[in-house]
């Protein structure tokens, strides 16, 4: 009796049922992205100063306008292990994807035997007269063997699922990778330079206060200057050698800093950056946006999100194993004595059996495992809650720091000009006899002091602007297939 039409129709039958899928649909991300307009102080219209505002770009850097910061940013993308990494565990995440959806297909595999058989003397009336050795032949057989697990409750769906959604968290977490790493050599860089902007000025308030003190002697040489003055001097020399120290021992940190991120050994920069250039400059005016586009953009938020939806998708497959599984089984063979038998379509041998199993009793263990995945699924969700309030704080501080920072800058440079001012008049009254020497040296080292404040804040804004666009989310690009 053919029975192929009736197993056709049960496997019809399970296929349709296919279309059933336990455990619950992905809703998308949950709505706790609070109004921009009480939430946020964004400066929304309030560019600060200056023509253009600065564009939103992945190449956020580039604002900085110095091609020495860009050359080393792209190294540091390129070639900086952490990104190495990230872009391998994107790799493994797509070959899961792979793998999930090869597991909805049959899978079937194929033998072939070759045989060389003796049997011996079967002895009565079976015997053959006159063969005493027994009886030799070949035996040849090639069969295809398929079996494919029936997705009736879509247990296999939702792995495929998870795995689409895990493989679209990954890339956002090499996103954020790119990001922070971008923003971690900025500041790098801004703290080399300012570095070595405070020692030039620390270089020059000793070659100042040496001129100084040489004056100085020859004045007490002369019995117008006393050893107090003297004493005072070299006071201050000494100190502003001090604080020298502590700069270059930063300055070094930072320059194998730059190099390590760049993937490259402590030192291998150190001819490239070594001579001092100014410190980048933040454009005038900085163009932000509103949360929900904050949101959009970053990627630590976004591989919160695919988190949550992966989490989601596996209570599916929890959900799965609480109902019977389906297969179908299949096996073709051919054979026989002689090779030729291989290729007799005629004669063959064929199975085809469904089987199902069922572990009903299972003492609540699928229970618990669905139990289980909800729990999970629940710690993604509120970790999702704890990065958006997190993202929406850091762009709320770094906005709050680079305006203050702006006023701070703008306050020094009035500083700085007032003791240059200060100093240029002491150094005329000192000359003409009508100023000491201690109100000279209070002067400039007042001005020095300005110059080296003024600097520290030019870098400490600028590392504001580059938290503005970590904050954002900037410094990436998609990554490539």
């Amino acid at each position: 009796m053919n029975r192929a039409p009736g197993y056709l129709a049960f496997a019809g039958l399970l296929t349709a049922l296919g279309g059933c899928t336990v455990g619950p649909d992905y809703q998308g991300p949950p709505g706790v992205t609070p109004r921009a307009e009480t939430a946020t102080t964004f400066v929304r219209g309030e560019h600060l100063d200056g023509d253009d505002p600065a564009v939103l770009s992945a190449r956020w850097w580039e604002t900085f306008r110095d091609p020495m910061l860009d050359n080393i940013t792209l190294q540091a993308l390129a070639y900086n292990p952490t990104i190495g990494a990230a872009v391998a565990r994107l790799r493994q995440a797509r070959s899961e994807v792979r793998l999930q959806f090869a597991n909805l297909l049959p899978t079937g595999s194929g033998d072939v035997l070759y045989a060389r058989t003796h049997l011996p003397p079967l002895g009565g009336l079976f015997e053959t007269p006159g063969s005493s050795g027994g009886t030799n032949f070949n035996l040849y057989a090639d069969s295809f063997d398929a079996s494919w697990e029936i997705d009736v409750f879509g247990g296999q769906r939702r792995a495929l699922e998870a795995a689409h959604d895990t493989r679209e968290g990954t890339e956002a977490s090499l996103e954020d990778a790119q990001v922070s790493l971008s923003a971690e050599v900025s500041n790098a860089y801004i703290n080399l330079r300012d570095r070595q902007q405070r020692i030039a000025l620390g270089n020059r308030e000793v070659d100042l206060l040496e001129k100084t003190l040489a004056l100085a002697k020859q004045r007490y040489d002369g019995g117008t200057a006393t050893k107090l003055d003297i004493s005072r001097i070299e006071n201050q020399l000494e100190s502003t050698r001090a604080t020298l120290a502590p700069l270059k021992a930063e300055r070094d940190v930072y320059l194998d800093e730059l190099a390590t991120l760049t993937g490259q050994e402590p030192g291998a920069l150190d001819a490239t950056l070594r001579v001092p250039r100014r410190i980048p400059l933040p454009p005038a005016r900085v163009k932000v946006g509103d949360p929900a586009s904050l949101l959009r953009r970053r990627p630590d938020i976004r591989a919160a999100e695919r988190t949550l939806a992966a989490d989601t998708a596996k209570i599916g497959q929890a959900e799965a194993k609480r109902f019977p599984e389906v297969r179908l089984l299949g096996i073709i063979g051919l054979g026989g004595t002689r090779a030729s038998d291989l290729t007799n379509l005629d004669d063959y041998t064929a199975l085809l059996a469904p089987q199902i199993s069922w572990s009903f009793l299972d003492f609540g263990r699928n229970e618990a495992r669905v139990h289980e995945a909800e729990s999970v699924r629940d710690e993604a969700e509120a970790q999702y809650h704890d990065k958006v309030l997190a993202a929406l704080r850091d762009a709320e501080d770094s906005l709050s720091r680079f305006k203050y920072g702006r006023e701070r800058v703008a306050t020094l440079a009035r500083a700085r000009k007032s003791a240059d001012e200060a100093a240029s008049l002491a150094s005329e009254r000192y000359e003409a006899g009508a100023a000491t020497l201690t109100d000279l040296l209070d002067t400039q080292r007042q001005k020095i002091d300005a110059e080296q404040d003024l600097s520290q804040a030019v870098g400490q804004l600028s590392s504001y602007y580059v938290g503005i666009n970590k904050a954002l989310g900037l410094g990436w690009e998609a990554p490539k297939s």
